[in-house]
């Protein structure tokens, strides 16, 4: 992985209250958002019937560009048009999840990426659902379909590779 997407999934204000452990994932939502901004690598958003479940949630809206949220009314984003053309025009190899909930929007949007050959990764301490035990079965789907699974500081400080630097100290300053 040298160039990775990092897309968030659904993470809107009507629906995050009742998300297991909604503080832990919005901090590391956040150090993720953050730590992509840090190398400069694409991000996109996507919000589920934002009319109905709100917009994004601001403590990680305030990261991302609205111009990068792409509104959809499907479970997998590989069902929304506008996701397929936003993949086509941004030049990354690999795909990094993250988002809610994980045993539907991010579980069945690994599964048509994996099944279209794309090379994908979820963050696992960067997705949940409502109920943990959805989340952990979700995860083991997502890993049988042939998705990797990371974690947020996993990922950032593979992409770091070095500990020395300006962007080093950086990052250690946004995961501590």
């Amino acid at each position: 992985m040298q160039n990775p997407l990092l897309v968030i999934i659904d993470v809107q204000e009507k629906l995050f209250p009742v998300i297991h452990e909604r503080n832990v994932l919005e901090k590391q939502l956040s150090i993720l958002v953050q730590g992509f901004q840090l190398f400069e690598q694409p991000i996109i958003y996507t919000e589920q019937t934002p009319d109905k479940l709100g917009p994004t949630i601001k403590p990680l809206s305030q990261f991302l560009l609205k111009h990068s949220c792409i509104e959809k009314t499907t479970f997998s984003c590989m069902d929304d048009d506008t996701f397929r053309l936003t993949l086509g025009e941004i030049d990354f190899d690999t795909l990094i999840l993250a988002g809610i909930e994980t045993h539907i929007c991010i579980y069945q949007t690994a599964n048509d990426l994996v099944r279209n050959g794309y090379d994908v990764e979820i963050v696992a301490d960067a997705v949940s659902s409502r109920y943990d035990i959805n989340k952990n079965v979700g995860l083991e789907r997502i890993r049988d379909v042939g998705a990797k699974l990371t974690t947020v500081e996993l990922l950032l400080f593979y992409l770091q590779k070095q500990a020395v630097g300006s962007r080093f100290k950086k990052l250690i300053k946004l995961v501590k």
